[in-house]
């Protein structure tokens, strides 16, 4: 006779700390979670334990820092759900209004439906409730959602309404404009100290950005149109008005946050504004693992989390199921000497292996040679290329090593280019689409515009301003007299415009005919245009699964995919590619070998990130991300030797090693020197110790400053 699966046998699978995070009541938890500790797997089984227990799942909100994880994570929670016994399956297809929030009664023995639970980022969540509750606060339903490209091409908008481009002096770029806007709005502070503290260069212009803020927002109110940072703003005042925020409160009885390390403040009041007493909080992070100081994240939310919300219960996770012991007592060293933290001691059964090897390069040429003969060398002994990475704190640091790479015809894929949406003829077919949808959108008309010949800038405003006046009727465009190069293609575009505002066609029919448009005005614009061509029909294929135009724009603007191979594209025929990237996009990932490299003071930690000890601090933190990717080999190098640029000679100057690996924490490694190929032993997997060589290196380095 086949044993029950109950809720309590899936939870035997846990450490008892995982367990104790995932049965936890009603009150306040934090869950610190360590690297690698399986924390996606307590928040699973938390989940899924709620559920058992009878929380119904559309009171539920699963709040994550992407679609991707939200998802992984609902599909594991109703994997383990379909396990027990005691439940039948239920069909799980979403109801037709996918908005709709409101409890729904299930049988007592039938499976909970798993998607009913709110799970998505806070801009996804956000947009949802919004459209759901928004004119309360004035808001049309169909507002536009802008991203961060977008954005920017607004405020330059209003950056040159303003003049303030014409100056005698530098005025800040629309990009470094943005960053300063949204790190008042993401931090709540003051545009002062945002430009004391980060934006030091800026200070002279604090009259005119204010001129230009105030310009950026009421162009925005003026359009409908939202930008990221607006939907967080827009969510709070949603919960601080009295009728609407209890409404709000009243759909959710346990709110989940992953990753709250990488919450920023507004992020934090919205949380505390869900959940006033921490009543069915749950909120999991790793303090030393905040590294998104750059993006207002705080690591404050998590270390302040106890004091915020009284009565909280901390459960520490420390058991690692990734790394080797080695790594770990290296990386516990390093984190260990962090000013503030949650004291936590990771460990693992894996008590073998060898100890991370921190490499003396005698300039960047040898760090290149020898980080391949090593990858290759792992590679013959099983270790494919695509479970091997290497680490950098900014991207430029990896030229000469991509450079090497392609010599030796070593495949690789470097992590952090431009995203798929960011690229012109993406964000081009998508104007269509979004001044189809909202008339009044002026970044979008002011980048159709001026690709029909004979119409610059100038004309295109005053096109803009016609349809704005006219109330976004198209009639004012179809009465307007172009100039002789767009005559014949004028009439077509009005056409194409009025089509796609008054169509019921299916969205991919739609993006069919903009396409055709667009495609002859592509090949004008770009020299290779066959590639870009492909891309738009990878567009119109992924249409496909969306039921409207709207939710489409919306999807990709939340969450966009970074290249067409997530869309569809060509198979790779050399599927084994060695993975580089930066420590950023590296995070939440892990390899078999990992190499760290440039590991000098100046870059760990960056010489731009340098100026306060907050700063060091979160340097540290990047730090210990890059070192605990590492499954079971760990190099960390940094080249000796440093030479100027090009234009100056053979000049070189003597590096030290990273500050985060004082003497006390070089305990835990294996030091050795790379001379070039004949230094390489394989006999001796601990590499050769520093030998006099390198001591008289480290002595020409000391006598710099001493």
């Amino acid at each position: 006779m086949t044993t029950p699966v109950t809720i309590d046998t899936l939870l035997s699978r846990l450490n008892p700390q995982q367990r104790a995070a995932a049965t936890h009541g009603d009150g306040p938890l934090l869950i610190v979670a360590g690297a690698g500790t399986g924390k996606t797997a307590t928040l699973v089984h938390r989940v899924a334990w709620l559920i058992a227990r009878g929380v119904e799942p559309s009171r539920i909100l699963l709040l994550t820092f992407t679609r991707r994880a939200a998802t992984e994570m609902l599909r594991r929670t109703d994997a383990l759900l379909g396990q027990l016994s005691d439940v039948r399956r239920q069909d799980d297809a979403p109801p037709e209004d996918d908005d709709a929030s409101e409890p729904t009664a299930t049988a007592s023995l039938q499976r909970p439906r798993i998607s009913r639970v709110w799970g998505g980022t806070y801009h996804a969540i956000a947009t949802r409730l919004l459209r759901r509750f928004g004119k309360t606060l004035g808001l049309p339903p169909a507002f536009t959602i802008h991203d961060r490209g977008d954005s920017e091409d607004l405020m330059n908008v209003v950056r040159t309404e303003l003049n303030l481009a014409k100056t005698d002096k530098r005025f800040p770029k629309k990009g470094t404009c943005m960053d300063v806007y949204s790190r008042c709005v993401n931090a709540q502070i003051k545009l002062e100290q945002v430009l004391e503290t980060a934006f030091p260069w800026c200070r002279q212009w604090i009259e005119e950005l204010k001129k230009l803020f105030d310009g950026y927002t009421d162009h925005k109110e003026a359009a409908g149109i939202l930008d990221y940072d607006d939907l967080l703003l827009y969510w709070r005042s949603l919960l601080q008005d009295p009728p609407t925020g209890d409404r709000v409160r009243g759909l959710f009885d346990c709110v989940l946050v992953d990753e709250y390390q990488d919450t920023n403040t507004l992020q934090a009041d919205i949380l505390r504004l869900l959940s006033p007493e921490g009543r069915g909080v749950t909120v999991v992070g790793d303090d030393a693992q905040s590294i998104y100081a750059f993006r207002a994240a705080t690591v404050r939310n998590i270390l302040d989390f106890p004091k915020q919300f009284v009565g909280t219960t901390v459960v520490t996770l420390e058991q690692n199921y990734r790394s080797t012991q080695p790594i770990l007592d290296a990386t516990n060293g390093i984190i260990s000497l962090a000013r503030e933290r949650f004291t936590k001691n990771l460990w693992s059964e894996r008590t073998a292996g060898v100890r991370p090897r921190l490499v003396h390069c005698e300039d960047e040429e040898d760090q290149a040679d020898y980080l391949i003969r090593r990858i290759l060398t792992h590679r013959e002994e099983g270790i494919d290329l695509r479970r091997q990475a290497v680490l950098f704190r900014a991207s430029h640091h990896s030229m000469l090593l991509e450079a090497e790479l392609a010599r030796r015809d070593i495949p690789f894929h470097k992590y952090g280019g431009l995203k798929f949406v960011e690229t012109a003829h993406v964000k081009d077919l998508l104007a269509f689409l979004r001044l189809a949808e909202n008339p009044r959108d002026v970044v979008s008309g002011m980048r159709i515009l001026p690709l029909l010949p004979g119409i610059g800038p100038g004309k295109a405003g005053k096109l803009l301003g016609a349809l704005r006046a006219a109330g976004g009727n198209l009639q004012a465009w179809r009465e307007w007299t172009p100039p002789a190069e767009a005559r014949e293609i004028w009439p077509k575009f009005v056409k194409l415009l009025q089509s796609l505002v008054e169509t019921a066609d299916a969205l991919p029919t739609q993006i069919h005919r903009v396409r055709k448009f667009y495609a002859p005005l592509l090949e004008g614009k770009f020299d290779n245009s066959a590639p870009r061509l492909r891309d738009l029909e990878q567009l119109e294929l992924i249409a496909s699964r969306y039921r409207n135009r709207g939710r489409f724009l919306t999807a990709l603007t939340l969450d966009p995919p970074s290249s067409t191979q997530d869309l569809a594209g060509d198979p790779i025929l050399d599927d084994d590619y060695l993975v580089l990237s930066t420590i950023h996009s590296a995070k939440g990932l892990e390899w078999d070998a990992v190499y760290v490299i440039h590991a000098s003071d100046g870059n760990i930690p960056s010489d731009m990130a340098a100026g306060s000890p907050e700063e060091i601090e979160e340097e540290r933190r990047l730090f210990y991300v890059a070192l605990t990717r590492a499954k079971n080999h760990l190099y960390v190098s940094f080249p000796m030797k440093y030479y100027s640029s090009p234009w100056m000679g053979a000049r070189h100057g003597f590096a030290q090693r990273t500050r985060f690996l004082p003497d006390a924490v070089l305990e835990r490694f294996t030091q050795c020197v790379s001379e070039g190929p004949e230094s390489l032993d394989d006999d001796a997997p601990d590499g050769r110790p520093v030998g006099p060589r390198s001591r008289s290196i480290r002595g020409g380095m000391k006598r710099l400053w001493s």
